[in-house]
């Protein structure tokens, strides 16, 4: 009489286990997994560093476009002009002395 009971008693505890052990595995692949949480919070702080190189870089290409601008023919700015002879090619005037 004991072996009638005891059948459905296993088979509840199998799927009580299952159900458990199916809940723990969404659980963590919701969490830990490639499209869960911790992947979306580094996700979004990969997105915040990109942003903030980007506006860096439009910054530097910004720069570079203005100096270009006051260095081209139309508009020649000659104290640009005069920096750039005296840091790339080292020139100085007649009347200046080097002092290093």
């Amino acid at each position: 009489m004991s072996t009638p009971h005891s059948r459905p008693a296993v088979k509840s505890a199998a799927f009580l286990t299952l159900s458990f052990s199916l809940g723990m595995y969404f659980t963590f692949a919701a969490v830990q997994g490639d499209f869960g949480l911790f992947r979306r919070i580094e996700i979004e702080a990969q997105t915040r560093a990109m942003e903030t190189e980007k506006a860096a870089l439009q910054k530097q290409v910004a720069e570079m476009r203005n100096k270009t601008h006051r260095m081209s023919e139309t508009y020649l700015d000659l104290d640009l002009l005069d920096q750039q002879a005296r840091d790339v090619l080292g020139l100085i005037r007649a009347d200046e002395v080097v002092v290093r």
